[in-house]
């Protein structure tokens, strides 16, 4: 069982275990030491890998102590600064590198910070590889020896956004369209306006003032509501929020209404299915995707494979059953196409394409019914198995036995956050709000002292 990693990637707090400058190179040193393994005959006399980051302030020192103990892997590092996540997952295939490294905890505060790995194909790591560093790291006298990173410096994203305006039907432009765009003070604050404009976008930009110590603040994928209300009040035809490694996005229609990532994919499926580019009809969701969007599908005879959450997980369900959608409602969507992983800037486009095929506003392009749905956070300090909570997997049985089937009630801890994630869907709204309230209160009053967030 993994200890370290996360459903993406390694992420804590800066400066605290696991980011302590030792701990990082050791990291470095490990996953140099895997990703070495499993080039086996292949390997070339200098394995390379590719490095960027988001706008945190403790991104620096991170990637500095990272490039020393891959360094004393023996590869090459190249250096490509503030750079969205899945710039580096599509660079690291096309540059031939053999590794890719993002320093970013995404959509978390700026106090937090992360470490993303990509394999050469552009895939974030497997399992396997993951479990393989972890068990390096757990070695007794496992150390990282002295070495010289030699870091070389490249910007390559300009090449990032050619490609991004590749991936759009031929001729498409949005000359005159209004477009908000909230960048999270992250990682997208420069490529996103520049796309857009070049598109002849007539863009208002918010969050794109990045100073270290503000991504994701007030801003972003998960605080859309100033980015929906400035598309409501400017007549914008939309908004997009993306969030601190713009490695996802949330839109807004024209009227200040949130589309997640669930509402994306609605959009998305019948354009795809009509040009004949849904493969197998059906798509990848996650287990925090609304039942309303799956009967919406089906009625539309798509199938749904529903996996656990996050975009690794939606990816491997994808490349298993060769399908060419798939997504959260978080707002990863993963367009296999263009994409291994997922895009925030690429899924913005994908999706004004579609919607703007037959220039109806973006509101009238997501009309299916979403069941009521209730999502809270808990802040803990320990994860115990719920299943080893007195009493918690009975009182979950009794909440599904009043919902009567029509729903579903969905706990789990995050896996990049000490936090306990409840998910309450139904016809009834005010019975999955009482069921959403009755399953913290619980949990708190067997578990000790939690703070409620998300209601």
């Amino acid at each position: 069982m993994k200890k370290l990693f996360g459903t993406d990637g390694i992420r804590g707090l800066a400066g605290k275990h696991p980011f302590e400058t030792d701990f990082v190179r050791k990291i470095g040193f490990a996953a140099a030491s895997v990703a070495s393994a499993r080039l086996n005959g292949s390997r070339k006399p200098t394995p390379s890998v590719i490095i960027g980051m988001d706008s945190r302030g403790s991104g620096p020192s991170i990637k500095a102590a990272l490039a020393e103990g891959l360094a004393a892997g023996g590869f090459e590092i190249l250096d490509l600064g503030l750079i969205p996540t899945p710039a580096v997952s599509y660079l690291v295939k096309r540059e031939g590198a053999d590794l890719g490294v993002v320093i970013s905890a995404s959509h978390n505060p700026p106090e937090f910070n992360g470490i993303k790995f990509f394999s050469a194909d552009g895939l974030k790591l497997s399992d396997a590889d993951e479990i393989a560093v972890e068990k390096l790291l757990a070695s007794p006298g496992f150390a990282a020896p002295a070495a010289d990173p030699g870091v070389r410096r490249a910007d390559f994203t300009a090449d990032y956004e050619e490609y991004l305006l590749a991936t759009l039907p031929a001729g498409f432009r949005l000359d005159g369209v209004k477009v908000v765009l909230d960048c999270a003070n992250g990682a997208a604050s420069e490529l996103a306006p520049s796309v857009f404009r070049r598109l002849g976008a007539e863009i208002k930009v918010m969050g794109a003032s990045p100073d270290g110590t503000n991504i994701n603040i007030g801003c972003g994928a998960l605080e859309t509501g100033p980015m929906r209300a400035e598309t409501a009040a400017w007549g914008a035809w939309c908004g997009v929020s993306f969030d601190g490694d713009a490695d996802r996005c949330m839109l807004s229609d024209e009227k200040g209404r949130l589309l997640d990532g669930d509402d994306i994919i609605s959009i998305a499926v019948p354009h795809l299915k009509a040009g004949g580019r849904l493969k197998n009809s059906r798509v990848v969701l996650t287990l925090m995707s609304n039942c309303g969007l799956i009967k919406h599908l089906h009625s539309m005879d798509v199938g749904v494979t529903q996996v656990a959450v996050g975009d690794k997980n939606v990816t491997e369900a994808i490349e298993k059953e060769d399908l060419s959608l798939g997504g959260e409602s978080s707002g990863h969507i993963i367009f296999r196409e263009f994409a291994p992983t997922g895009d925030g800037l690429l899924t913005a486009l994908q999706t004004m394409a579609a919607a703007r095929a037959d220039g109806r506003p973006l509101s009238l392009h997501s009309s299916w019914k979403r069941f009521p749905q209730e999502v809270r956070s808990l802040k803990v300090d320990s994860k115990p198995a719920l299943e080893n909570i007195p009493g918690f997997p009975e009182m979950i049985e009794d909440w599904e036995r009043r919902m009567g089937g029509e729903g579903r009630i969905f706990v789990r801890y995050s896996g990049t956050e000490p936090l306990l994630r409840v998910l309450v869907e139904g016809e009834d709204g005010g019975l999955v709000s009482e069921i959403a309230d009755g399953v913290i209160e619980f949990y708190g009053r067997n578990s000790g002292r939690h703070t409620v967030e998300g209601k």
